[in-house]
C-alpha cells in the first residue's frame, strides 16, 4: 500500500477532518458533515495531498456485489474538494462565512477495476494546477492494495450574484 495512505489508516483518532474544519454546516450527500443521512466522508492533510477512509454500505450495491459506480464518483468528487479548499485557504479565497469559492465543473473517472463492497477504500487527491479560473485535483481510490480507479477534477471559481 502507498505510504500515503499509511498515516490515515494507522491513527485511531484523527481529530477534526477538513470538512468539518472548513465547512461544519454543509449538507453535500458526500461529504457534508450536517447530512446524517449521507456518506459524512472525511478527509485530512498528508504528505502534500489529502486522504481519507470510507467504508461502503452494503446499500452502495451496483446489483452484481461491487460498488456502485456513482458512489466511486461522489467520494472522487467530495474527496477532490479538500486539496482545493486548502489552497484556497492558502490563497485567501474561504471567508469567515465558509462559503465554498469553487464547485466541480468537470470530474473524469477512469474505473480500474471492480471494488469490492466488503473491503474499506482508501481515497488520495492533490493539486495538480493552478490557474486565474480554476484549481484542478488528482484522485485516486485504492482498496485490498490496488488502485481502483483515477480521476481528475476541476474546480471552477464560483462567485454568487446578488438576486
Amino acid at each position: 500500500m502507498p505510504p500515503r495512505y499509511r498515516e490515515v489508516m494507522d491513527e485511531p483518532e484523527r481529530g477534526e477532518s477538513l470538512q468539518e474544519r472548513f465547512f461544519p454546516g454543509m449538507t453535500c450527500f458526500g461529504c457534508g458533515p450536517a447530512n446524517t443521512k449521507g456518506l459524512r466522508l472525511r478527509s485530512f492533510e498528508s504528505d502534500g495531498g489529502t486522504v481519507a477512509d470510507f467504508a461502503p454500505w452494503p446499500e452502495h450495491d451496483n446489483g452484481l456485489g461491487y460498488l456502485n459506480g456513482g458512489i466511486i464518483c461522489t467520494v472522487m468528487d467530495c474527496h477532490s474538494a479538500t486539496p482545493m479548499m486548502l489552497e484556497a485557504q492558502r490563497l485567501g479565497l474561504i471567508g469567515e462565512a465558509g462559503l465554498l469559492p469553487f464547485v466541480t465543473a468537470g470530474l473524469e473517472v477512469r474505473y480500474l477495476r471492480p471494488t469490492s463492497l466488503a473491503a474499506p477504500l482508501q481515497a488520495w487527491a492533490a493539486v495538480r494546477e493552478i490557474d486565474d479560473t480554476g484549481i484542478t485535483v488528482e484522485v485516486e481510490l485504492t482498496s485490498e492494495g490496488k488502485v481502483r480507479a483515477v480521476g481528475t477534477a476541476l474546480w471552477k471559481r464560483w462567485r454568487p450574484r446578488p438576486g
